[in-house]
C-alpha cells in the first residue's frame, strides 16, 4: 500500500510540475508562451528557419520542401507581423509544395537598418536581393503578399515580371480606394492631431491590442487578458521601428505605390479580399480588376482584414487552385504553339 501511495505521489508530482510551469508562464511570462506556440507549429508543420546573408544584410525565413513540378511559393507578411503569420494557412497547403515565408525588411530576424530601407521601393529591392541570394528565380515562382506585403508584391511584379509565374494579393494596401475604411477615418483623426494620438496598428497596452484585433478581424476571438499582455510584450520593444516604418510607407512616395505601378503588372493575378475589411476597403478589388481585367477576384463573406487568420483553409485552397489553373493554362498555350 505504501508503494502504491508513493507511485501515485510521484506520478502526481510528474504531472504537476509541467502544469505549474505552464500556469506560471501563462500568468507571469505570457510572451514566452507565444514564442513556444510558434515554435511548436513550425515544428509540427515541418517549417525550418533559415538565414541568408548577402552584403552584410541578413534575411530570416522559414521554408518547407524543395522546388518541384509546382512553382515555389514566396509569402510576404503584413506590417509589424513576421514569417510565422502564415503558419495557420501553411497547415492547409500540400506538403509537396516548396514554401518560403520571409521576414520583411527590419522585421523579426531580418536586418534592421535605417529609414531609407523602409519605403515600398526599397523593400522591393531588398526582397529581390533575397530572391537572388537563394536563387529562387532560377524558375518562375508564385508570389503572395498581404496588406503591406501585398503592396510590395504588386510593385515587385511590375519591376521584375520575369521572376514570377503568378501572384496572389490579399487585401493589398497602396491603392486609391473609392471608399474610406474605418482605419482611414481613424488615421484622419491621428493626422489632424499631428500624430499625438496613437496609431491604431501600433498598440502599447492590452486594451489597445484588443482594439487592434477587433479592427483587423471580422471574427471575434475571445483572447484572455494574459495573452493580450503577451502580444503587447512581444511588440513593445519594436514599436519605435514600427512607427518609423509606418511613417515611411504612409509617405508621399509609398502610400499609393501599388496604384502607381498596377498598369505595369503583366503577371497573372489573383485578388483575395475580406468583404468586411475595416483596414483596407474592399473597393480596392474592383479597382485592380478594372485595371487588370484578366485578374481573378475572390471575395470572402464574413471576413475582415486578417484573411489568413480568419479563413486559413479557404485561402490556402483558393491559392493552390489558382496556381493549378495557371499551370493548366500555360500548358495548353504551349501545346497550341507546338
Amino acid at each position: 500500500d505504501v508503494d502504491m501511495v508513493n507511485m501515485f505521489a510521484i506520478a502526481a508530482g510528474t504531472l504537476a510540475i509541467p502544469l505549474l510551469l505552464f500556469m506560471a508562464s501563462f500568468l507571469l511570462w505570457p510572451s514566452s508562451l507565444i514564442k513556444v506556440y510558434y515554435w511548436y507549429w513550425r515544428r509540427t508543420l515541418g517549417m525550418h528557419i533559415r538565414y541568408s546573408d548577402c552584403g552584410g544584410y541578413r534575411f530570416s525565413y522559414s521554408c518547407r520542401g524543395k522546388p518541384g513540378l509546382r512553382p515555389s511559393i514566396l509569402m510576404l507578411h503584413d506590417f509589424s507581423a513576421h514569417k510565422d503569420t502564415w503558419l495557420q494557412m501553411v497547415k492547409y497547403l500540400p506538403k509537396h509544395l516548396h514554401l518560403l515565408c520571409v521576414d520583411m525588411p527590419g522585421h523579426e530576424g531580418t536586418t534592421r537598418t535605417d529609414t531609407d530601407d523602409y519605403s515600398i521601393q526599397s523593400q522591393v529591392k531588398r526582397i529581390r536581393q533575397f530572391v537572388e541570394a537563394i536563387r529562387l528565380n532560377r524558375k518562375p515562382f508564385h508570389l503572395v503578399g498581404i496588406s503591406m506585403g501585398g503592396t510590395v508584391a504588386g510593385v515587385y511584379a511590375a519591376c521584375y515580371p520575369s521572376d514570377l509565374c503568378s501572384m496572389t494579393l490579399i487585401c493589398p494596401a497602396g491603392l486609391k480606394n473609392q471608399n474610406k475604411s474605418k482605419f482611414d477615418i481613424q488615421m484622419d483623426d491621428v493626422e489632424q492631431s499631428q500624430y499625438r494620438l496613437n496609431i491604431p496598428l501600433i498598440p502599447s497596452s492590452p486594451e489597445e491590442m484588443e482594439e487592434m484585433l477587433k479592427l483587423c478581424s471580422r471574427v471575434r476571438f475571445r483572447v484572455p487578458e494574459q495573452i493580450l499582455q503577451g502580444l503587447v510584450d512581444v511588440r513593445i520593444p519594436h514599436n519605435d521601428f514600427y512607427h518609423e516604418l509606418f511613417m515611411e510607407i504612409m509617405g508621399e512616395n509609398s502610400k499609393y505605390a501599388l496604384h502607381d505601378h498596377m498598369q505595369q503588372i503583366t503577371t497573372p493575378l489573383q485578388i483575395i479580399w475580406g468583404k468586411q475589411d475595416q483596414v483596407v476597403d474592399v473597393s480596392g478589388a474592383a479597382l485592380l480588376k478594372e485595371a487588370l481585367p484578366g485578374s481573378r477576384v475572390d471575395l470572402l463573406d464574413n471576413c475582415g482584414h486578417s484573411v489568413v487568420m480568419e479563413r486559413p483553409r479557404q485561402t490556402a485552397k483558393l491559392i493552390f487552385d489558382f496556381i493549378i489553373s495557371q499551370q493548366g493554362t500555360e500548358n495548353a498555350s504551349t501545346k497550341k504553339k507546338s
